[in-house]
């Protein structure tokens, strides 16, 4: 089964927004990320109803952060990118009539949420500003570790 890279991807897409003084393209970002930029308009207007990015059309629009990096979280991300169910793991009958299936459900729902509300809750104490940190401290060490 594919992964849905769409959380990473525009993470990876809003950092580097973040880093830029003015609009970039959907053509760059498409660019940037090996896909197609009517599927980046596609996914970056999700982004944009959630109020994280904006968008100016003609010479010189494209794409920019509209969000203060530390309001948003990865789990914001991932709402407004539509991210799919964070587990896909689910009964094949959720209401069965077998005793045995019965508590096979039950087992698997009790892990299920449990999993499903700690990872929301790593997703949002996680923040965009958090992430654009580490990215500079990295360049900074790598700049560092760089022979003059």
């Amino acid at each position: 089964m594919r992964n849905d890279s769409r959380l990473s991807r525009m993470l990876h897409v809003l950092l580097h927004l973040a880093q830029r003084d003015g609009p970039t393209t959907s053509e760059a970002i498409a660019r940037m990320l090996g896909a197609n930029p009517v599927v980046v308009r596609r996914t970056m207007a999700g982004l944009r109803e959630a109020g994280l990015v904006q968008s100016e059309k003609g010479h010189g629009g494209g794409w920019a952060i509209a969000a203060d990096l530390e309001q948003v979280s990865l789990l914001d991300v991932h709402r407004a990118v539509g991210g799919p169910r964070i587990f896909a793991i689910g009964n094949e009958h959720p209401n069965p009539d077998c005793a045995v299936e019965k508590v096979v459900n039950e087992a698997l729902q009790d892990a299920l949420h449990a999993a499903e509300a700690l990872l929301i809750a790593r997703l949002s104490a996680v923040n965009l500003a958090q992430l654009a940190k580490a990215f500079d401290e990295r360049c900074a060490a790598a700049l560092e570790k760089t022979p003059r």
